[in-house]
């Protein structure tokens, strides 16, 4: 992980790096996919703390999350690491609530291998689970809840090229967290009581639809939702719809009963063969006020106006202007393309960050619209 001072954001300035192996041996051979930070007011801890999530890309890699002390963002200190899920957490949530702070994880495909082995579902950790970390130094899961165990899904009972159902990520928002879990839609659980989360309902999908919640976000007081779906492959299928992925806008002010207001696609989205090299799917979503920033891979960030959100409008689109090639060489080797991964609005400007040329800084002209930072 990169700790920038964006303080000026025509000049963005690095200034730590922490949760790597070169400063921590025990973390060699693991990548970082996900980091969260909020101001903790518990008994054992008073600052800004920082969880970070870890997946092994090499064989022994540290899989889980680690929390850090950054409250002096220039020196992060390790707290501690919780080993956490077969394949570790891919996505994550923090919130502090009161006098405690609470992780969510997405401990993604731990539920499949299981279900591919043939496990009973109760004695399987579940994939989306809930860690107390008010003593950020002692970590205790205090927290699940499984489709597969508590619904009887099974995580092999998918749909589409990539047909399973499993935790990719959550947000949480006025104790309700929204987890996406790709093939079974967004599902929304009651966590007022972190020990015994409540199912409240669901999304689902069309016939013909690739499925995929990959990530959520809310808007207007927690009535409105908007999923975005991941899909990598646009590939003609009789099964499926032909087409990258794209999002949703819900109405969910009865969460029992999700109704799909409209969707959001661009030109690229049923574009075969693609325009380009590169990802045309869309990512990740944030609302502020009534505008909708959307990370979408080859497309940059873009912005809708969900004022009106049966009738969403495209207000503008950044894609960084410079290219270059995947530095690791597995994604469309030696072509030069845009692969912005996530967007970030902050104090009156926007975030994007391109996995192959970096961490960017722009502002929309004439948007006056704050963020809150969650």
């Amino acid at each position: 992980m990169r700790v920038y001072d964006v303080s000026q954001p025509r000049k963005l300035q690095r200034v730590a790096t922490f949760a790597d192996g070169a400063s921590n041996p025990a973390l060699a051979g693991s990548w970082t996919e996900k980091v969260m930070v909020r101001s903790v007011r518990s008994r054992s801890f008073r600052g800004d703390l920082a969880v970070v999530s870890f997946q092994d890309c090499e064989p022994g890699g540290f899989r889980g999350i680690g929390l850090y002390d950054v409250t002096n963002p220039r020196r992060p200190a390790l707290l501690s690491l919780r080993e956490s899920g077969t394949f570790g957490v891919h996505e994550l949530w923090m919130e502090a609530r009161g006098r405690n702070a609470y992780v969510y994880e997405a401990a993604n495909f731990h539920e499949v291998a299981a279900a591919a082995e043939g496990e009973d579902p109760a004695t399987v950790n579940p994939e989306f689970r809930i860690v107390d970390v008010s003593d950020p130094r002692n970590p205790v899961q205090v927290g699940d809840w499984s489709a597969w165990r508590d619904m009887g899904v099974s995580p092999l009972d998918g749909f589409g090229t990539f047909d399973v159902n499993f935790v990719h990520s959550v947000v949480v928002f006025d104790e309700i967290a929204y987890v996406s879990y790709w093939d079974f839609g967004t599902v929304m659980l009651d966590v007022s009581d972190p020990a015994s989360p409540e199912f409240l309902g669901r999304t689902q999908f069309g016939p013909g639809a690739e499925g995929n919640a990959h990530s959520a976000w809310t808007t207007k007081r927690g009535r409105l939702l908007i999923q975005t779906d991941e899909d990598f492959d646009p590939t003609p299928n009789p099964e499926v719809e032909t087409g990258w992925g794209y999002g949703h806008i819900y109405d969910i002010s009865n969460k029992a009963n999700p109704v799909e207001l409209a969707t959001l696609k661009l030109p690229s989205t049923t574009q075969f063969p693609p325009p380009g090299p590169g990802d045309f799917t869309i990512h990740d979503p944030k609302v502020v006020g009534s505008t909708l920033f959307l990370s979408w891979y080859t497309e940059g960030v873009v912005l809708f106006d969900i004022s009106r959100p049966t009738d969403p409008r495209l207000m503008a689109q950044f894609i960084p202007p410079e290219k270059a090639e995947d530095p690791l060489g597995v994604f469309f080797p030696g072509e030069e393309f845009v692969e912005v991964w996530g967007v970030f609005p902050h104090r009156g400007f926007v975030l994007a960050s391109d996995m192959n040329t970096g961490l960017w800084a722009f502002k929309v002209k004439g948007g006056g619209e704050r963020d809150d930072d969650d």
